[in-house]
């Protein structure tokens, strides 16, 4: 169902996606590693659960030509391609290439070849972004539902696994004694930043409000389902057993 706030959040996971990629956050990444580290928190941490909270998928389904066709060819219970997305996407293998992507891109070699060519720059935003949304569309649960949905604890758990590797790579980047990217030593240095007070700006950024982004969430789920438990244990208190008459005042 469309409300306000779904379309409030979606419409702010498009701004902050064009601020991340088509504003001057792109062109300082450039020359300011804490600035790339900005973008990425935003393209990884903030866009993916403002777009999937708003549950797209079915709009778009509908807003096609055929969608309804397009729909059941592709996302009925017996159809290969949902067969096939749904072993792919399964949610130990997607947190697992989560990991793996953030750590790859991490790597001083790769993230050298990243800024150096603009087709390698671009695979890195895009499996960077690619890996976040299914990441979160686990999480969140939003459309197409093709897996049974994680329980609230196995939500958490990945949430923290994922906060985990986050937060070693940050502090691995700010904790380092020397540059760790030899690409940063080659550019103009800009506002009189040095290249180690980047780099450490850089793995703060990372480790402490990067990952506190994935334990709000887990708090956030935690506090949900208690509140859960708590609503049907009062029921369960004001509903008399079966074949027993309520108590008249």
């Amino acid at each position: 169902m469309a409300t306000g706030w779904r379309l409030a959040s979606y419409l702010g996971g498009l701004t902050l996606l064009a601020v991340a990629l088509m504003s001057a956050l792109d062109v300082f990444g450039g020359q300011l590693f804490f600035v790339h580290m900005i973008q990425h928190l935003l393209m990884v941490m903030i866009v993916p659960p403002l777009l999937l909270l708003a549950n797209p998928f079915p709009f778009v389904i509908w807003g096609l030509p055929e969608g309804k066709q397009i729909g059941e060819r592709l996302f009925s219970p017996g159809a290969r391609f949902r067969s096939a997305l749904r072993q792919a996407t399964r949610p130990a293998l997607v947190g697992f290439a989560f990991v793996a992507i953030l750590w790859g891109w991490h790597d001083p070699t790769l993230y050298s070849a990243a800024q150096g060519a603009s087709w390698a720059h671009d695979l890195e935003h895009l499996t960077f972004f690619g890996a976040a949304m299914l990441l979160w569309w686990h999480v969140i649960g939003a459309g197409p539902l093709i897996h049974k949905r994680l329980p609230p604890l196995a939500r958490v758990g990945l949430l923290l696994a994922t906060a985990a590797a986050n937060m070693i790579t940050g502090v691995v980047i700010a904790m380092a004694n020397a540059p760790l990217y030899p690409y940063y030593t080659g550019v103009p240095r800009l506002w009189g930043i040095s290249v180690m007070q980047d780099q450490v700006l850089s793995g703060i950024i990372m480790w402490i409000p990067g990952t506190m982004m994935y334990l709000l969430a887990a708090v956030i789920i935690i506090i949900r389902l208690l509140n859960r438990l708590e609503t049907q244990a009062v029921r369960e208190r004001r509903v008399p057993p079966i074949g027993i008459a309520p108590t008249q005042p």
